[in-house]
């Protein structure tokens, strides 16, 4: 968990921080919330995000139209719990106690927003399975809700039979 929040925080590096991590940091912005810090990164950052991931992003209604590319350094990823490099051949500076994966989506850099559409529900999956393992829904229970909260009856399917 990130020390000054409390929260898990994830890092996304790709090479030029314009594509596959720039997608995959605003999916996991998109869908976790504020259960999650998100950071991204790149060792060679490009001038800008790829126009083709913009326009596939607001599709969905995400925008991504205000991103810049942004250095990798030591610092994110010290303070980064997942590390997630993008198939891109780029690594990060190793820290024990991070967890570091390669995800492998296919590079949408100089293809057209029908391609990149792909990339987009793929990296969106990824995402997904991601945010079960570090950072499911919040589980609320009656005791959490102060005195005199009342308790919720299960559904008939997990209640005991009546004789």
């Amino acid at each position: 968990m990130a020390e000054s929040s409390g929260k898990p925080s994830v890092l996304f590096v790709c090479v030029h921080n314009a594509g596959r991590s720039q997608m995959a940091a605003a999916w996991l912005t998109h869908l976790a919330g504020d259960r999650v810090e998100v950071r991204s990164a790149g060792s060679d950052p490009g001038d800008a995000v790829n126009p083709a991931a913009v326009e596939a992003m607001a599709e969905v209604g995400i925008d991504i139209s205000a991103e810049t590319p942004k250095i990798l350094t030591a610092d994110a990823v010290r303070e980064s719990d997942v590390c997630i490099t993008m198939g891109c051949g780029d690594s990060c500076p190793v820290f024990p106690g991070k967890r570091y994966l390669d995800w492998k989506p296919d590079d949408p850099a100089g293809r057209g927003v029908e391609a990149v559409r792909t990339v987009r529900d793929e990296i969106k999956a990824l995402v997904e399975g991601l945010i079960r393992e570090i950072a499911p829904p919040h589980q609320t229970r009656a005791a959490d809700h102060g005195p005199g909260a009342s308790t919720a009856v299960p559904p008939a399917a997990t209640r005991p039979a009546l004789p």
